[in-house]
């Protein structure tokens, strides 16, 4: 799905605001927040970046500078580490007896960013795993015998780049970092040391209590909250854009919150630079 047909897709279903967050990839912002403009859907430009400490992270990033060279030059690396990275999960594949080259892989890229949603969508077609998901359960997760952990950034580097480059920087999908709450907390407070802003608070996949205990991590750590789907159009066809399974809400008042901080957090850094201006 290109970016605007994104952004209409999200404007046929009624929401008023998104942010496009491909993983290392900022290639699709421009479109979408043009198209965004002409359709009256608020496009927050954002992007999602891979990282590893003792597990592997998403740290998303709202309200970046696309044109921040720092954020462009360590995406340029990332994506080579990327390609390398799936180079050794088609190797590994390989190795368990399944019959993919990275040629098949690419050509399901409708970009130049592969990710192991392509892996798993040959997979599927080849009768190699039942569906997407089961791919990932059996072969692909963190963990699994054709994963690869390398990663081009740690989780504190992708949360300095994006505040670098003018945004602020979310964990994304706690329940995937498999910590219990208290390691997790610790783990949030490094973070927000490091210039966190906040966490996900609401996912497709959380369940009832994880969304709770998730808001109110966030809340005994001073962290705001943000909110996705994880729509990814064809490769999870089961989630909704904006709506998860059918019963996600994400209210806007979210979104108005992460301003709020943006806001505070720019005038604090422009004070703060003022003053050291006139000592």
């Amino acid at each position: 799905m290109t970016p605007s047909r994104l952004v209409s897709h999200a404007k046929d279903s009624g929401l008023s605001a998104i942010a496009l967050t491909d993983h290392d990839s900022i290639s699709g912002v421009a479109e979408a927040v043009e198209e965004g403009k002409k359709t009256g859907v608020e496009v927050i430009p954002a992007v999602e970046l891979s990282a590893i400490s003792d597990t592997e992270t998403h740290i998303l990033g709202y309200f970046i500078d696309i044109n921040n060279r720092e954020l462009q030059k360590a995406l340029e690396y990332a994506k080579q580490v990327r390609y390398e990275r799936e180079v050794e999960t088609c190797r590994k594949l390989n190795e368990l007896g399944f019959d993919i080259t990275m040629e098949e892989v690419e050509a399901e890229a409708e970009t130049d960013i592969l990710c192991r949603a392509h892996f798993a969508k040959v997979m599927v077609k080849k009768g190699y795993a039942p569906s997407v998901k089961e791919a990932f359960e059996q072969y692909l997760n963190v963990g699994k015998s054709a994963y690869s952990k390398k990663q081009a950034l740690t989780d504190i580097q992708a949360v300095e780049l994006i505040n670098n480059a003018g945004g602020i920087a979310f964990l994304a999908h706690l329940h995937l970092t498999k910590k219990p709450l208290p390691e997790l907390k610790e783990f949030l407070i490094k973070l927000k040391n490091a210039g966190l802003a906040g966490v996900e608070g609401y996912y497709t996949d959380y369940t009832p209590q994880m969304e709770r205990d998730y808001q109110s991590l966030a809340e005994e750590s001073g962290l705001i909250l943000s909110g996705g789907t994880d729509f990814h159009g064809a490769f999870k066809p089961h989630i909704a854009i904006g709506r998860g399974y059918g019963n996600l809400e994400i209210p806007y008042v979210i979104l108005e919150k992460m301003k709020e901080y943006r806001q505070s957090r720019n005038s604090d850094f422009a004070f703060r630079s003022q003053r050291k201006d006139l000592v």
